[in-house]
């Protein structure tokens, strides 16, 4: 018989999952429901730590948890809507969770039902582990709303367990994600630790309150990320998580590890109105002393920004899409600049299909920053292609950890130096690098076997997910040409 914490998760999950169908009558989006939510736990867990672990709590008596279930009907939603602006306010933690908050749920009788459906739960009994996978659960299902668009802020968990069992973050060390989403990165490289070592009690609260750091430019999907980093018991009264734009200038902080996926999508741009019903979109650089080439290219600033933000000898896995291995211009600046002032040693090509943003072509880069040097720190570029000949999709066929398991074996995280070629893992010396056209690091050599033999072709799901990534694909490229040409100021 299954213990009550193997099974209690999943159960409170589809439990609450199940009445976001009653509020979807009501227009009630899922990522909107995640959000009211985050609101109601963080407001009933402050109360319980404050009834039953005599802790101080946070929130004023007349906006705290009680203060909820003592009211109904009209009086209720507007008691509520008045605490989330109030709350709102606040500093630290607080205020990055109830930022700009507002009321979603109209209906008083659906928003009383929801306050009693978290207040059946005594939450701070639950262990940490069992609150986060609840908590994660209802990301993951909110992910999977396509509608939503919150998928573009969650990472395949089970890349992100791979990544971070190769780059092995230790003890004391720093930890950022500069585009943070929900805090997968954070979480697992937290998660790495608790369980990779026996920590004593100063790396116990270096762990909860000093070694993760996150930024995200949007505020709901921030507030997200603090959530689930606080129900893993991960910072206190201040936010390990700032919002605001990661790119705008070099924060001046350093770390030893970062670990990040940036957004989809090349061009920086904002949708500005003329006030005459018309509206303009307008592509923006980055002006950094500490860049090496001015670019709109968003994925080509994060990846200079990541650089900036290494100690030297820090480690950085960072997910690129495929444009930033071959483009020229600025593109083949970054690349020559990245080969010689760090050691970029390790790319995963990764197949398609396994991110809710269709089309996309990613690649996981994998460098040390390093001190300056006439030399070049690169020496080799492993390369390991787990996309051809690799059929994933979403749901029939997602990617599972046991799929990344020899791309682990292969990097040999125990002594990177030590590795060996095999039919899907080849090195790639500087020199030759440097030979290919504009330093092109988008590089393959196994044969394609559909192309080969016919009878080989996947199956027609598969074929009909991978054309409409294909098109998506292309479709950006023609947009971003047409960005190029200036077609975004029509």
């Amino acid at each position: 018989m299954p213990s009550q914490t193997a099974t209690k998760p999943s159960t409170i999950v589809q439990r609450l999952w199940n009445y976001c169908h009653v509020l979807r009558d009501d227009g009630v989006s899922y990522g909107d429901y995640v959000e009211q939510l985050t609101y109601l736990l963080f407001l009933k867990m402050a109360d319980e730590q404050a009834r039953l672990l005599a802790k101080p709590s946070p929130i004023p008596e007349d906006l705290n948890w009680n203060s909820l279930l003592s009211r109904d009907g009209e009086e209720l939603e507007s008691h509520y809507r008045n605490t989330l602006v109030a709350l709102g306010r606040s500093s630290g933690m607080l205020g990055v969770i109830f930022r700009k908050s507002q009321n979603r749920i109209q209906d008083p009788a659906k928003l009383r039902r929801l306050v009693e459906l978290i207040n059946d739960e005594t939450w701070v009994g639950l262990d940490i582990d069992v609150k986060g996978e609840i908590y994660e659960g209802l990301l993951q299902k909110n992910a999977e709303d396509v509608k939503s668009g919150a998928g573009q802020y969650f990472t395949p968990r089970a890349l992100i367990k791979a990544m971070v069992e190769v780059v092995r973050p230790e003890p004391g060390m720093t930890i950022c994600d500069p585009a943070c989403g929900t805090g997968g990165f954070l979480l697992a490289a937290h998660e790495y630790l608790t369980k990779s070592y026996t920590l004593d009690r100063d790396q116990k609260h270096f762990l909860r309150h000093e070694t993760i750091h996150g930024t995200d430019i949007v505020d709901e999907v921030a507030r997200l990320c603090v959530m689930n980093l606080y129900l893993h018991g991960i910072g206190g009264e201040e936010s390990p998580i700032s919002v605001n734009d990661a790119l705008i200038a070099d924060p001046g902080d350093r770390y030893d590890m970062v670990l990040t996926n940036p957004p989809f999508g090349k061009k920086s741009s904002v949708t500005i109105s003329n006030g005459d019903g018309t509206v303009k979109r307008t592509t923006w650089t980055y002006e950094r002393q500490d860049f090496w080439a001015t670019t709109s290219n968003k994925q080509l600033n994060f990846l200079q920004h990541v650089n900036t933000l290494l100690k030297i000898n820090g480690r950085a896995a960072v997910v690129v899409p495929d444009n930033v291995l071959f483009e020229g211009g600025a593109g083949e600046t970054v690349r020559r600049k990245l080969l010689h002032a760090c050691d970029v040693h390790t790319l995963l090509r990764l197949p398609t299909g396994i991110f809710y943003a269709q089309g996309v072509k990613a690649n996981v880069l994998f460098f040390d920053r390093k001190p300056g040097s006439e030399t070049p720190w690169t020496q080799k570029l492993w390369i390991y292609d787990l996309r051809t000949n690799q059929h994933f999709t979403l749901k029939t066929n997602p990617l599972g950890y046991e799929d990344l398991q020899d791309f682990v074996k292969c990097y040999n995280p125990e002594n990177r130096y030590d590795r060996t070629e095999t039919e899907q893992f080849k090195a790639f010396t500087y020199d030759e690098l440097m030979q290919r056209d504009k330093v092109s690091l988008d590089i393959f050599w196994l044969k394609d076997e559909s192309l080969e033999d016919m009878e080989n072709l996947p199956a027609p799901d598969v074929l009909a997910a991978e054309i409409v990534e294909n098109l998506q694909a292309a479709l950006e490229q023609f947009e971003g040409i047409l960005e190029d040409l200036g077609g975004d100021d029509a």
